[in-house]
């Protein structure tokens, strides 16, 4: 089975990749819906996040407080690390656990967006790796569009690689900077030469 990798920036389109992807028949697992899943109530990441970082982190509802939990990890290197070593194993074995489940199946591709793929030493699990990118000032359009503030921006762009150094490890690039029929042009070329590889 050829397995793809698929990551980028935030804000650069990995979103609308993984979308298209399935529009083609390619069955996808994006790693920050698993991330969501594992702090569910009930979930033992969460009661641990709810240990190092304390029970306000956690709503009245059972629900973690994720923007919370944002402001400060964001701001923290160390916190950062900390909660990574909580959910980062956890994450890796479920799209790990949904890639082999698709092999069983007989699947002949499929594809692992994960934004994160380079920085958590993932990329020796994949036929082929795709970054999706854009320039700097489109990204913060589209991040400032999330209502984010130039603070938070900053913090999440540093909290990842440069762009550039991802693009120069990856395989293939979509630059996402044109309409999305443009994407879904690149998108087609690349999944044309995913098959010979």
């Amino acid at each position: 089975m050829n397995v793809i990798g698929v990551t980028g920036g935030i804000g650069m389109g990995k979103s609308t990749t993984a979308r298209l992807m399935e529009e083609q028949g390619l069955p996808v697992v994006d790693t920050d819906q698993i991330a969501r899943e594992i702090v569910g109530p009930g979930q033992a990441a969460l009661e641990e996040i709810k240990q190092a970082f304390g029970p306000e982190m956690i709503g009245a509802d059972g629900l973690l407080r994720r923007d919370e939990l944002a402001r400060h990890v964001f701001a923290d290197t160390s916190a950062r690390q900390q909660l990574e070593a909580i959910t980062h194993p956890r994450i890796r074995r479920a799209w790990l656990n949904q890639v082999e489940a698709w092999r069983a199946e007989g699947r002949p591709r499929c594809a692992v967006v994960i934004p994160l793929l380079f920085e958590t030493n993932a990329a020796a699990q994949f036929d082929a790796i795709l970054c999706v990118a854009c320039t700097p000032t489109t990204q913060r359009q589209r991040l400032r569009a999330r209502d984010w503030s130039a603070e938070q921006i900053e913090q999440r762009i540093a909290a990842q690689w440069p762009i550039e150094k991802k693009m120069t490890l990856s395989h293939f690039v979509i630059w996402t900077e044109a309409g999305l029929e443009v994407h879904r042009e690149q998108l087609g070329r690349i999944l044309g030469q995913t098959l010979k590889r």
